[in-house]
């Protein structure tokens, strides 16, 4: 389920009920051809989902157990799809980044990017118009993840603009491509591939 209308404050309070956050599902569409959990390579392989018990939480508010936990008490990722050949992978998010308090980035950087930047993964799609706010802390961690992908790239696609303000207030941005048509892509019209192509396509014009 995506709760097209779904809006927090800065502080992830004053939920309007569209639908409440354990309604939330991440992006399903794509299971036909891609599941983390039953991808030998991936962080999450084996993993078992219930739909009915909801363990995991942001703040007060529950989240859908179709998420994936990492070692964060506020963030949740889901690996929506990779693809080995073209080394690339995207990836969805829900709740509040902060590398201020729990060292966010750290956690996933060990837990999940560097799994997969093993497996050849050089190009990745942050979807995160679910997360609702960042707090930084240093830039170590991203400038790590940079140069681990130093032929590819890290794109940040439908971010909110407050989240993106604070990435840039820390001059996070110099690590991470978002602006413009990536802060309002209509990705789940798309296939994987074809998301993956027009990133791409965008960044190349960008950088090149």
């Amino acid at each position: 389920m995506y709760c097209e209308g779904i809006y927090f404050d800065k502080d992830f309070h004053s939920l309007q009920y569209l639908c409440t956050v354990h309604d939330i599902e991440p992006h399903y569409a794509w299971l036909n051809q891609y599941n983390a959990a039953e991808d030998s390579a991936s962080p999450f392989y084996g993993r078992e989902y219930s739909e009915f018990y909801y363990e995991h939480s942001v703040y007060n508010y529950l989240i859908h157990p179709q998420w994936d936990d990492f070692g964060s008490n506020t963030l949740y990722v889901k690996i929506l799809f990779v693809d080995y050949q073209e080394q690339f992978a995207i990836l969805e998010f829900i709740g509040e980044w902060n590398d201020a308090l729990y060292n966010d980035i750290m956690q996933l950087k060990r837990e999940v990017v560097e799994v997969l930047v093993h497996e050849g993964i050089d190009k990745f799609v942050l979807i995160g118009e679910n997360v609702m706010n960042f707090h930084a802390s240093d830039d170590s961690y991203y400038e790590e993840w940079f140069q681990d992908v130093e032929e590819g790239w890290i794109a940040l696609v439908n971010f909110r603009e407050h989240v993106l303000d604070e990435f840039r207030r820390y001059k996070i941005d110099y690590f991470l491509n978002f602006g413009g048509y990536l802060d309002d892509l209509a990705w789940r019209k798309l296939g994987p591939r074809q998301l993956f192509q027009q990133v791409q396509e965008l960044l190349l014009k960008r950088l090149g």
